[in-house]
């Protein structure tokens, strides 16, 4: 008898554990960190890319390439992440000719991966003309789940 209470707790135990880690990737879990656009023409040297950022050194190293010219950090939610709670995504879009582009994210979980699903804006109508570089970054708790683009 002992034995088999033991055995029920242990799975309950467990389950509430998977159900636990489950919870931790709601939409209230993903942090907006920045977004907006970059403004030095191409001068900071960050390619069209989808950026995952898993140590502070890889952080610290975007975060000194965006601020190259102007001062974008400033205007983000944190610049100090914990790396062993987090995972940054950063995603940068090509350089434009014109101002009123932006990127939104999607992100969902699945079984069996991080979905990130980017979607670009272009400016309706007449738009500024200067050189416009759109980014946007979230961060994430860390899952061994793998992220994927789309």
């Amino acid at each position: 008898m002992h034995k088999l209470l033991g055995i029920v707790i242990l799975l309950f135990a467990l389950n509430c554990k998977s159900s636990e880690n489950k919870a931790k990737m709601t939409k209230e879990a993903i942090v907006l960190i920045g977004k907006g656009n970059l403004y030095g023409s191409g001068s900071e040297g960050i390619e069209k890319q989808n950026l995952i950022i898993t140590s502070p050194k890889e952080w610290k190293d975007l975060l000194n390439k965006m601020n190259a010219v102007n001062k974008v950090s400033d205007s983000f939610s944190e610049t100090d992440i914990d790396f062993s709670e987090y995972t940054v995504i950063a995603i940068f879009d090509e350089i434009k000719n014109s101002g009123g582009h932006s990127l939104n994210l999607v992100i969902q979980e699945t079984k069996d991966k991080f979905l990130v699903e980017v979607l670009r804006k272009s400016p309706d109508g007449i738009a500024t003309s200067v050189m416009t570089q759109p980014y946007y970054i979230v961060k994430v708790p860390k899952s061994e789940l793998p992220i994927v683009f789309e």
